[in-house]
């Protein structure tokens, strides 16, 4: 299958289904001499990990990281560097009665139409699962930004349904279960998780993301836009349906003397632009957004057809997300990350 790979002076590769004996990743073009470990991956790792509380999937996976290539002595070495988690706790009955049946508003339909045949278990390469690789990569980015570049990568829930929540506390994400900087709130999103239990329903989720200290030049003016590379890897992301950079959408509501960021000796005077003027890094935080749906992946019978075109009802079992934005958070603090890396190491590449 193609498009597996994304990046190119920092690329990294995935493989593997939600219910094979592995996934796992190749991370190429990291540069030598980064000090890491299995446990520097493993910390991002067990913040996306299921089966943590009774919030998220109930799914008990260690996501125990390995590093099979790379490192040296606790030190990158300059080549591929190859990861991978074994799949633990698999459940295969929980999807028997989707081998002949299309989940709505799931990859299952298109899989099935463009491939001829599909993995159902799980949802195959479709789950989410995957993005577990995609973590672990990203640690690697976030730890080299960090430590090269001081360049911090952080994300929060910012809605969940119809419960818009504030950015108050940076430090609280790190101390609750749904990733919130609103920690006054959590009671009522864990009163709506539980609702959405009981009924057998999902809700849809958005999540605010901020990279702080990029440097000014990165980025390229024409095909190879920081921001449009950003809402690329950040589409890629399973379930998410938008992506803002900076004011997003409310920019087409606004006028151009009020929505310019005027530049005086000091600074930027405002931030609507997201940290990227024609595609290129100012030099200013960049901040972007993305929306999830909710799960498809729910109790509540749906119509939907089988192989053969023939109407039929679908109930899906197994263990899911209620809120598959919650552990989202991570998954897009690592995508940013990504490409924020690639575009650092092509930049220095070409310019310095």
């Amino acid at each position: 299958m193609s498009g597996n790979t994304i990046g190119r002076s920092f690329g990294v590769t995935s493989f593997g289904e939600a219910h094979g004996a592995a996934i796992g990743g190749i991370v190429d073009g990291c540069p030598p001499g980064l000090s890491l470990s299995e446990a520097d991956l493993q910390l991002e790792l067990d913040r996306r990990r299921p089966g943590q509380n009774h919030y998220t999937s109930q799914r008990r996976e260690p996501d125990q990281i390995r590093i099979l290539s790379g490192v040296f002595n606790g030190i990158t070495t300059g080549t591929a560097i190859g990861l991978m988690i074994e799949n633990k706790d698999q459940r295969h009955s929980d999807y028997e009665i989707l081998a002949d049946k299309f989940r709505p508003g799931h990859a299952d339909y298109t899989y099935y139409h463009k491939y001829r045949i599909r993995d159902h278990r799980g949802g195959g390469r479709a789950s989410a699962r995957e993005t577990a690789i995609r973590v672990a990569a990203g640690a690697i980015a976030k730890k080299y930004l960090f430590e090269k570049a001081n360049i911090l990568i952080r994300a929060c829930l910012c809605q969940m349904g119809d419960i818009s929540l504030a950015i108050h506390d940076w430090e609280a994400v790190k101390q609750n279960p749904f990733f919130t900087a609103d920690p006054n709130k959590t009671d009522i999103l864990a009163k709506q998780i539980e609702t959405l239990r009981r009924e057998g329903d999902s809700i849809g989720a958005a999540i605010y993301l901020e990279a702080l200290n990029v440097p000014a030049g990165l980025g390229e003016p024409v095909f190879d836009k920081l921001d449009a590379d950003i809402a690329h890897a950040l589409m890629g992301i399973n379930a998410v349906k938008a992506v803002e950079i900076g004011a997003g959408f409310a920019a087409a509501g606004e006028r151009g003397s009020t929505h310019r960021d005027e530049i005086t000796p000091d600074g930027f005077l405002s931030n609507h632009a997201g940290g990227i003027l024609g595609g290129i890094s100012s030099g200013q935080t960049i901040i972007a957004r993305i929306a999830l749906k909710p799960a498809s992946s729910i109790r509540i019978p749906g119509k939907t057809v089988n192989i053969h075109n023939e109407p039929a009802e679908v109930v899906t079992t197994g263990r899911h997300d209620p809120c598959v934005g919650i552990r989202a958070v991570p998954i897009a603090e690592a995508m940013l990350a990504i490409v924020l890396m690639d575009h650092f190491l092509r930049n220095r590449g070409q310019n310095q």
